[in-house]
């Protein structure tokens, strides 16, 4: 978390929160939705300021709840996801090896592979219990708000490498089971997973929105 957002925070602590406004989607670029496109139910406008992408970038986080947010200075904005809180890109770095970067320029190393009713693939991480990312915390009281147990990250592969990770996946007959070959002597297996089950697999919440609406 950048320096200026903890004294913002440490500044102004009880800003309310927002909900709605911004949206993670399936191809990992942040959108901002004005109440029009709110009302609509629209993904709204890709932001394309690099800047801004880089302050979203460093400052989302996760919550003890498994929503995540953009920590905005002292304002915390909920992030609506169309499919998950991570996106990677599949790629071969300069020695050859496979490697996965998610959309805040990360690296994200697998632990298991799963394959959707619609084609779509998932990557599994482990993370200690610590909310997204690497970024520390305000304060001791910011701590225990936002650490949660330890927990499963997934990641969606963007859809233009669905090709690459086939050239490096074995199918079986039934186009959902076999193996992906990720390093040298590292075969995961490929396993099937229901699109609807993936938040409570993996202790995500899609909309904070709706969530919001329903305690309510």
């Amino acid at each position: 978390m950048d320096d200026i957002v903890k004294q913002a925070l440490a500044r102004w602590p009880n800003v309310p929160h927002c909900t709605g406004w911004l949206l993670l989607d399936a191809r990992g670029h942040w959108r901002l939705r004005d109440e029009a496109d709110q009302a609509q139910g629209a993904p709204g406008t890709p932001i394309r300021h690099e800047a801004l992408i880089g302050f979203i970038n460093r400052n989302y986080e996760r919550d003890a709840n498994g929503q995540w947010f953009f920590q905005n200075g002292p304002q915390r904005v909920y992030v609506e996801l169309e499919y998950t809180p991570w996106v990677v890109r599949l790629a071969r770095a300069n020695g050859g090896a496979l490697t996965l970067t998610d959309q805040t320029g990360q690296p994200f190393e697998p632990a298991a592979v799963y394959v959707d009713e619609r084609g779509s693939v998932l990557f599994e991480r482990t993370l200690p219990g610590t909310a997204g990312g690497s970024a520390d915390v305000a304060d001791a009281a910011e701590v225990a708000e936002v650490a949660a147990p330890a927990h499963a990250s997934v990641a969606l592969l963007h859809d233009h490498d669905l090709d690459g990770f086939t050239d490096h996946a074995t199918l079986a007959d039934d186009g959902e089971s076999g193996v992906f070959h990720w390093r040298a002597g590292s075969a995961l297996p490929l396993q099937p997973i229901a699109r609807e089950d993936v938040p409570a697999r993996f202790a995500f919440v899609l909309s904070p929105e709706q969530a919001e609406k329903a305690a309510r």
